[in-house]
């Protein structure tokens, strides 16, 4: 879940990538890795660079949203520009955006998954469980919808038990499953099961 978004996202398997940055969950900017590799935020060094990719950006979302009001049944436009709009910090669109697209076609985990991290960006988290929800009975075996689901059931929903067990699920599918930063998903949840006996 790496993608250059600045023409088009990148179709790479997501198991390659893995998941999440926990820090940027954590702070409410949750990015999955397939998402962020290659991004503007990646690759812009200079202020130069940075108002450059800006205008291109500007300039590929005006001709996605030119295309989705000519062709409003242009499934793959529609993900496109949510794609656009996930990358550039515009939550509210981006959620606009792939909701049309999944009007149009089931989608897949990833779109779904997507979806769900752009509600939590919203502050819905229940819509954000809705979508992971949706992701999983897709992709019984899809690992970013899982741990997501877990972060937004700690973090916004104070519900630890059930975040615990969705990340335990995903032991159950990868038992060698990390974060990205390298931790492994078990000594992650031996972390929050330790701060949840401390609160009580």
């Amino acid at each position: 879940m790496a993608a250059s978004k600045a023409k088009q996202k990148n179709q790479t398997p997501v198991v390659t990538y893995f998941i999440i940055f926990i820090l940027g969950f954590l702070t409410g900017v949750g990015f999955t890795i397939y998402k962020t590799a290659g991004t503007v935020s990646d690759t812009a060094v200079t202020s130069s660079n940075q108002t450059t990719q800006n205008e291109e950006t500007h300039q590929v979302i005006l001709e996605l949203k030119a295309e989705v009001t000519a062709n409003p049944d242009n499934f793959q436009a529609w993900k496109q520009l949510g794609n656009q709009y996930y990358d550039h910090n515009q939550p509210a669109e981006a959620v606009g955006a792939y909701t049309k697209a999944l009007e149009l076609h089931s989608g897949d985990a990833n779109l779904l998954t997507d979806l769900g991290v752009m509600y939590r960006r919203i502050k819905q988290p229940q819509k954000a469980i809705e979508s992971f929800d949706k992701a999983i009975q897709m992709d019984p075996a899809h690992e970013p919808s899982r741990f997501n689901k877990g972060i937004v059931l700690h973090y916004d929903l104070n519900k630890p038990d059930d975040a615990i067990a969705s990340w335990e699920e995903l032991l159950r599918i990868n038992p060698q499953a990390r974060t990205a930063g390298g931790e492994p998903i078990q000594d992650f949840i031996a972390k929050i099961k330790d701060q949840s006996a401390a609160k009580q």
